[in-house]
């Protein structure tokens, strides 16, 4: 893949195309993906990757985190391996879910999400 956006955006895309995949018809594109940290580790060839998932209320949280975790769960196994596949590397993945209301009308979370310059 040749592109000339940051790999904490892609990998956010990533992340963000399986949400929408698998909860489309529930959670409307309301949802935006933030790349918290994104760290090699010294002792090994993994790379550490966490994220936050913004949904605009809290029902769309309920649908996102699933029954005991499982739709998070499933979402984060999917996207781990894309994000493997792009960088070339393991990686160690973690999700949160978190309720941003009207965040699509805040130039400082489009911003933070790389949506906006």
């Amino acid at each position: 893949m040749i592109t000339d956006q940051p790999e904490k955006i892609i990998v956010a895309e990533f992340i963000r195309e399986k949400v929408l995949e698998l909860v489309s018809e529930e959670v409307p594109h309301g949802v935006g993906v933030e790349i918290i940290s994104f760290k090699n580790r010294d002792d090994k060839d993994i790379i550490d990757i966490q994220a936050n998932i913004y949904c605009e209320k809290s029902t769309h949280k309920g649908i996102l985190i699933g029954k005991n975790g499982s739709m998070l769960k499933k979402i984060g196994t999917l996207s781990r391996v894309d994000i493997e596949n792009f960088l070339g590397n393991k990686v160690f993945l973690e999700l949160w879910v978190k309720v941003k209301k009207d965040w699509r009308n805040s130039d400082f979370m489009l911003k933070t999400l790389g949506y906006q310059k």
